[in-house]
């Protein structure tokens, strides 16, 4: 680019040269103006279609731009302020449209997708669990095996006509001069970081608010919705951040009566535990225009306590699996988080640091790589002796490409068979994990009459024959721990209702293929229940237990077994005694009296759910002034350096 000559250049040369030259300086302002001008053009067509891919619709996006109440051009301006700045650290003009359009496309892509199979939008903390994706990739290659294909080429493609983009842009582009370069930085830099740090959507921010941009942190569809892609994608950056609750402290912990709490006492022959998440499981009978014969699960039926009020839909099992280990809630923590994944980086009370302070041997089972939802690291955090998976176990009987619950149900009875001491087992199933291509098994026994498309009833047919088959391999545990001296304990619940996709609209089941986060309970609890079954080889099954939250469960299972906590019974008793259901959207008593979006004001939240707010942070993220009083065996095993 050529440099503008100065005023002072021009002075005392003749007339011609000076009109010469202040047509050169109206020139080159002109090209800067238009070069704004297609930079802003381009910006605003890569927000337009990033909000086409991720909303999957071109329906909303004009109401989303003409909105006078939504940041649709303030979403532009920031693209533009990115473009700008790569431009000035490139050297070229307009090169930076060839990386900032990938960078934003290819998660609205991905969340489009991930609405469509999970109902949540894209949240940066999806990325640290990307190798799991890759390692389900076989699977979803295997239902879809000519989309894969595409895809692939595609993808191809797309890296192949990029860098024959950029090596053509770079060499035909416009160079920016060294002052151009200089005044977009000095310009933009301090604009990108102004809109950074706006984005604590736990302060109040003037410049967000005049800016349109409204945190919508407690319904994330809306949050996307509202405030688009871009700009709800960045909201969610700082999620890792938890934030103290108001009032957290020595005091307020020393505050939560110990008194009336629960104490520890064991009875006096300590019973085995087994603690069983079936993957995906759910009573497709529910499905109230469809008949299925024989029934698939007549023994969980039989010994059915009630239900469990699943956090997720559809996946997120890691989840499920935090709230029914530690007694703590995904509701205290930000949207969108994998405690997982983010949270459990020291010791941490659990189930298993409890039976192992009663002497109990605690191990966790699950035939799938150990990696996966980092639960290497968590059940070491969590206290478990020994993890076993599929590279420690036997080899085992697969269903498509996924070990059968009847392999693992053998497994358990083996190890159970060799303990000589009492035993806590946590395990997690995976036949029922899904997609449920057809032709997974090699007959399925369960006939389906109703009207269902073709596609539809292969999906529930596959589906249907796993349960049967998961029933049955429970049915053959429960004989076997019917015939063993030393009391047994089974404990079995679904993760979350199973993704199947189109089967639920069609059916009338629910409106979309994915389960609603907000809505009256009735239909939370259709959507989101899932069959519970506790179970005593001595005292047969814990009846009436009702709907509660996976968080819940330990309360339920220390009672079966006899034993008394300060938590795990005390506390968690406590709650149960009022709420049986505690969720982001949903706060439920027993007798069905809801207080929706109850977690959004921390000065209105009841005394008791404020203290459950307290002892969760400060196990998890705070200075453990609670430890010795309600998580004494976690404390001991801290102690022992174990």
């Amino acid at each position: 680019m050529v440099a503008p000559v100065s005023s002072s250049a021009l002075a005392g040369k003749p007339a011609i040269l000076q009109k010469l030259g202040t047509a050169r300086q109206q020139s080159a302002a002109l090209r800067q103006l238009l070069s704004l001008l297609l930079t802003f053009l381009s910006s605003l067509l890569i927000v337009i279609a990033v909000e086409w891919v991720a909303r999957g619709e071109l329906t909303d996006i004009p109401a989303y731009f003409l909105s006078a109440n939504q940041p649709a051009f303030t979403t532009v301006g920031i693209v533009m302020l990115l473009m700008l700045v790569l431009d000035a650290l490139f050297g070229r003009a307009h090169q930076s449209i060839l990386v900032v359009a990938p960078l934003v496309l290819i998660p609205a892509f991905l969340s489009n997708q991930k609405q469509h199979y999970l109902s949540d939008p894209l949240y940066p903390s999806d990325f640290l669990f990307a190798r799991q994706i890759m390692e389900l990739m076989p699977v979803m290659v295997r239902e879809r095996p000519w989309t894969a294909i595409a895809l692939a080429f595609g993808i191809i493609a797309l890296v192949a006509a990029l860098a024959l983009l950029w090596r053509y842009a770079w060499r035909h582009a416009a160079t920016l001069s060294r002052h151009a370069r200089v005044a977009r930085l000095s310009i933009c830099m301090p604009l990108a970081a102004l809109f950074v740090s706006q984005m604590d959507a736990t302060q109040y921010s003037f410049i967000r608010e005049k800016l349109r941009i409204i945190p919508i942190v407690w319904d994330q569809k809306e949050n996307y919705s509202y405030n688009g892609f871009i700009i709800a994608f960045s909201l969610n950056l700082p999620m890792a951040d938890v934030k103290v609750p108001a009032g957290y402290g020595p005091d307020a912990m020393d505050a939560i009566p110990a008194r009336n709490y629960g104490y520890l006492s064991a009875p006096r022959q300590k019973p085995d535990v087994i603690m069983l998440m079936s993957e995906s499981f759910w009573d497709p009978t529910r499905l109230s225009k469809l008949t299925f014969t024989p029934d698939p699960m007549p023994t969980i039926r039989a010994a059915q306590s009630g239900h469990v009020f699943s956090p997720e839909f559809g996946g997120m099992t890691a989840n499920v699996e935090f709230e029914a280990l530690t007694g703590f809630s995904n509701a205290f923590l930000p949207y969108g988080s994998i405690p997982y994944q983010q949270y459990v980086r020291k010791p941490m009370p659990s189930l298993a640091t409890f039976f192992r302070g009663q002497g109990y041997a605690a191990r966790a089972l699950h035939p799938f790589s150990g990696w996966f939802w980092n639960r290497n690291e968590v059940y070491t955090a969590f206290g478990f002796e020994e993890f076993h998976t599929e590279d420690t176990m036997p080899p085992m009987e697969k269903r498509g490409i996924f070990a059968s619950d009847d392999s693992l149900m053998k497994e358990i009875m083996h190890e159970g068979d060799e303990m000589d001491r009492p035993f806590f087992f946590f395990a997690v199933t995976l036949q029922g994990h899904g997609p449920y291509e057809p032709n997974r098994y090699a007959q399925n026994t369960v006939d389906i009459k109703g009207d269902l498309t073709d596609a539809d009833r292969d999906t529930l047919a596959t589906y249907a024959q796993g349960v049967r088959e998961s029933d049955q391999s429970l049915k053959m545990l429960m004989d076997w721990a019917a015939k063993r001296d030393r009391e047994t304990i089974i404990v079995l619940w679904g993760d979350h209702l199973p993704p199947l996709g189109s089967v639920y609209p069609n059916t009338g089941y629910m409106p979309e293929q994915v389960a609603s986060r907000k809505a009256p309970l009735d239909v939370m609890k259709r959507e989101h229940e899932t069959p519970l079954v506790i179970w005593s080889s001595r005292k047969g099954v814990r009846k009436d237990v009702g709907t509660i939250s996976p968080s819940q469960l330990p309360y339920h299972i220390l009672k079966t077994a006899g034993y008394e906590h300060p938590f795990y019974t005390g506390f968690l008793g406590r709650v149960q005694k009022k709420y049986n259901i505690v969720d982001r959207y949903q706060l439920a008593t027993r007798d069905n009296q809801t207080f929706p979006d109850w977690s959004r004001n921390e000065q209105d939240l009841d005394p008791i759910m404020r203290d459950y707010r307290y002892l969760q942070h400060d196990m998890m993220f705070g200075r453990e002034y609670g430890l010795d009083r309600f998580f004494p065996s976690h404390a001991w095993l801290v102690n022992q350096g174990s």
